[in-house]
C-alpha cells in the first residue's frame, strides 16, 4: 500500500479517536442549549469527574473496564442530574447571566473539591490491554479501536434517542416552546432531567476513554477539553445534535493535522483561528439556523 495513503489513513484513524470524545462532550452542551438556552459551562469538570469514577472503580475496586464505563455513565448522569435540580432549576426565570455564573461556580466547586480529595495527577491502568494490529502498515490498537467504534455507538444511540422516541420528541418540542409545551401534558421538569442524565453520561464515557488514551488525568483536565467541546457545539450550530458531532470531527482533524506537520505548540492557535474564520462565515454553525420568534 503507498506510504502517503497509510500515513494519511493513520492519522485519519487518530482524528476519529479525538474526534470522538470531543463529540460526546460537544453533545452534553448543545442538549442542555437547545432545551434551555443556557450553557452549561460545568459540563467540562463533570468530564473530569467521570475521568476519576474511571480511576477510583479500576484501581480501588478492581473492576475491569465495561462495568467501570457503566458505572461512571451511571455516577455522571445522577451528577448532572442533581446539579439540575440544586443550581440551574431555581433559576430557569432568572437573567441568564444569573445561571452563567451559576455554572461557572460549579465548575469551580468540582474542579476545588476533586483538587481537595486527590491534589496530584492520578494515573489511569491499561483496562483493555495494549494490544496493536498491523494491516499494510496501518497500526490500528485495542485502544484506539474501542475509544472509536464506543464513541460511535454512542453518538448514533443517542441520535436515535432524539429523533425516534417518545422522550426525544418531548425534547424537540420543549426546545421549540416550552411555555406551552406543558399544556399537552408533556413533565417538562423530568424531561429537562433526562437531557441533563444523558448528557453528563456521555461526557461520563468521554472522561473513561479519554483516561485510557491519555492515562494521566488531574482536576483541571475538564477547562480546555470542555472549552474545546462547547467551540465544537458551536461550529455545528448551538442546539443542534448532529451539528455538535460534525464540529467535534472538524476540530479533532484539524488538531491532528497541525500535529502531525507542525510543532505542537501550533495546535490551539491554528485549531481556534480556522474555527474563528469558520465562525466568522457562518455565524449560526455549520448546521444551526436563527431562532425566528413569531409576533
Amino acid at each position: 500500500m503507498n506510504e502517503a495513503l497509510i500515513y494519511w489513513l493513520q492519522q485519519g484513524l487518530n482524528a476519529l479517536q479525538l474526534g470522538g470524545i470531543y463529540a460526546l462532550i460537544a453533545l452534553g452542551y448543545t442538549m442542555v442549549y437547545g432545551i434551555l438556552a443556557m450553557i452549561n459551562f460545568a459540563h467540562g469538570d463533570v468530564f473530569m469527574i467521570g475521568a476519576f469514577f474511571c480511576f477510583l472503580l479500576s484501581t480501588q475496586l478492581g473492576l475491569s473496564f465495561v462495568p467501570t464505563l457503566l458505572l461512571t455513565m451511571l455516577g455522571t448522569g445522577l451528577l448532572g442530574v442533581v446539579i439540575e435540580r440544586l443550581a440551574y432549576k431555581p433559576l430557569r426565570q432568572a437573567p441568564r447571566v444569573s445561571a452563567i455564573i451559576t455554572a461557572l461556580g460549579v465548575g469551580l466547586f468540582l474542579e476545588n473539591f476533586t483538587l481537595a480529595l486527590s491534589p496530584y495527577p492520578k494515573h489511569i491502568p491499561t483496562l483493555l490491554g495494549n494490544v496493536t494490529w498491523n494491516l499494510y502498515g496501518l497500526s490500528l490498537s485495542s485502544i484506539q479501536l474501542v475509544i472509536i467504534s464506543l464513541s460511535l455507538v454512542l453518538i448514533g444511540l443517542l441520535d436515535t434517542i432524539v429523533y425516534r422516541t417518545r422522550i426525544g420528541m418531548a425534547m424537540r418540542a420543549i426546545s421549540w416552546d416550552k411555555t406551552y409545551v406543558p399544556l399537552m401534558g408533556i413533565p417538562v421538569d423530568r424531561i429537562i432531567s433526562i437531557t441533563f442524565a444523558i448528557g453528563a453520561g456521555l461526557a461520563g464515557a468521554a472522561g473513561s476513554m479519554y483516561a485510557l488514551a491519555y492515562p494521566v488525568i488531574d482536576p483541571y483536565m475538564g477547562i480546555l477539553v470542555g472549552w474545546k467541546a462547547f467551540i465544537c457545539a458551536v461550529v455545528g450550530g448551538i442546539g443542534n445534535i448532529r451539528g455538535a458531532m460534525v464540529g467535534a470531527f472538524i476540530l479533532g482533524s484539524v488538531e491532528i493535522m497541525v500535529v502531525a506537520f507542525l510543532p505542537s505548540t501550533f495546535r490551539d492557535f491554528v485549531a481556534f483561528t480556522l474555527l474563528m474564520l469558520l465562525i466568522i462565515a457562518r455565524p449560526y454553525g455549520i448546521l444551526g439556523k436563527p431562532r425566528v420568534q413569531k409576533v
